[in-house]
C-alpha cells in the first residue's frame, strides 16, 4: 500500500505555488515537486536496513529555481541535443533557442524543466500535467502533457503521454542523477554498471550523434556485461560518458524492456530501470564542478553520480535512420520508465 501525501512548499513569482508530493510504500520514499516535475528525492534501503537519498538535489525552492543542470526534472519538449538547434519538418526549416554551444538542449532556455506542472492524485500516486503553447522555444504546435509518477512496492513507474494540435518533434525523460552510496557521496567510481545495448551512438565534439549506430563489442562502450564505472571512465576519451545506447532498432516496436542496472556493493543498493523508449543516455555528470551546493550543503563534483535517460535517440529530427520522434494530430505520444530499487 502506497501512502500519497502532498504539502505546499514554495512560491514562485507570478505562476502557481509548488507543491511537494510524498509517496511513501515499505520499501521507498519519493519525493516529487510539480516545479519540472522533479523527483526530489528518493530514499531507499541498503543492506543494513537504513534508508538513504540516492538522488542529487536542493534543499529549497531557490536551488531548483536557479538550477542549470536539471536535477531531477522532467525535460523536454525534446531532450538532449538537436544539432544547431534546427530541424526541417514537412517542407519548413524551424529554428530553436540554441542553449548549449550551437545546440539546443532539453527543451531550451526555457524549457519543461521550468515550468510548474499541475497535480492531481492518482491511485499510488500523482499526475503532473502542463500546455505548451504553440511556438514555445521555437517549437510548433500546442501540447498537453502529463507524467504520472506511481509508486508501488520498491517500484516508481513514470508514465508519459501527449497529444500535440501540430506536428511537432518529442522527447520527454526524466533526468535525475543518482548516487546509490547517497546523495551527498564523492563519486561512483565503486558502482558496477550494465546496460542492454549492443550499439552505441558515437558523436561530434559537440555531442551530436555522427550517424553512425556502432556496435559496443571491443570498445569501452561495453556495458553488456557488470562493470566497475571507475574502471571504464579511464577507458573512455573524454571526460566521461554523455552517450546514447540503443535499446531496439529503428522500426522495432517500442516494446518495455530492461534498460540497465548499477549494484552499489558497499551499501547493497541496486536500481534497475526498465523503458518502453529505443534508448537510454548515460552520463556520469561530467559537468558537474563542486559549484552547485545541494542537498545537506554538499557539493556536487564531476562524476558525483549518474543518469540513465530513458529517451529516443538524440538529434532523431536530422536522422531520418533513427527511430521517429514526431508526434502528429491525432496520434497519442505514451511511454513508461520505471525505477526498481532493491538490494543485494
Amino acid at each position: 500500500m502506497t501512502e500519497v501525501s502532498q504539502q505546499q512548499w514554495g512560491d514562485v513569482s507570478g505562476m502557481h505555488s509548488v507543491d511537494l508530493w510524498l509517496l511513501k510504500s515499505s520499501q521507498v520514499r519519493v519525493e516529487l515537486l510539480t516545479l519540472g516535475a522533479t523527483i526530489r528525492s528518493v530514499c531507499s534501503r541498503g543492506k543494513d536496513g537504513q534508508f538513504e537519498d540516492v538522488v542529487l538535489g536542493y534543499d529549497d525552492l531557490d536551488g531548483y529555481l536557479s538550477d542549470k543542470r536539471y536535477m531531477g526534472a522532467v525535460v523536454g519538449r525534446v531532450a538532449n541535443r538537436i544539432a544547431r538547434g534546427s530541424f526541417v519538418m514537412e517542407g519548413r526549416e524551424y529554428q530553436l533557442d540554441v542553449n548549449n554551444g550551437p545546440n539546443a538542449l532539453h527543451g531550451g532556455l526555457r524549457g519543461f524543466n521550468k515550468a510548474v506542472w499541475l497535480a492531481t492524485e492518482v491511485e499510488g500516486g500523482v499526475q503532473l500535467s502542463h500546455t505548451s503553447p504553440d511556438g514555445d522555444q521555437g517549437y510548433p504546435g500546442e501540447v498537453q502533457v502529463s507524467v504520472s509518477y506511481t509508486l508501488q512496492g520498491e517500484t516508481l513507474t513514470a508514465e508519459y503521454q501527449a497529444r500535440s494540435t501540430k506536428t511537432t518533434p518529442i522527447n520527454l525523460t526524466n533526468h535525475s542523477y543518482f548516487n546509490l552510496a547517497g546523495q551527498g557521496a564523492a563519486d561512483i567510481y565503486d558502482h558496477q554498471v550494465s546496460i542492454s545495448g549492443d550499439s552505441y551512438l558515437p558523436v561530434d565534439d559537440t555531442s551530436i550523434p555522427t550517424g553512425e549506430i556502432r556496435r559496443v563489442e571491443g570498445t569501452p562502450f561495453d556495458f553488456r556485461k557488470p562493470v566497475q564505472i571507475g574502471t571504464k571512465l579511464k577507458e573512455v576519451p573524454g571526460p566521461g560518458f554523455d552517450h546514447n545506447f540503443c535499446l531496439s532498432s529503428p522500426g522495432n516496436a517500442w516494446t518495455e524492456r530492461h534498460a540497465a542496472r548499477v549494484c552499489h556493493p558497499a551499501s547493497g543498493r541496486v536500481l534497475e530501470v526498465s523503458t518502453s523508449q529505443p534508448g537510454v543516455q548515460f552520463y556520469t555528470a561530467n559537468f558537474l564542478d563542486g559549484s552547485i551546493r545541494g542537498k545537506g550543503g554538499c557539493r556536487y563534483r564531476k562524476h558525483s553520480s549518474f543518469c540513465l535517460e530513458t529517451q529516443n535517440w538524440p538529434d532523431a529530427v536530422n536522422h531520418a535512420s533513427f527511430p521517429d520522434c514526431l508526434l502528429r494530430p491525432g496520434e497519442d505520444y505514451r511511454h513508461v520508465t520505471r525505477f526498481t530499487f532493491t538490494t543485494v
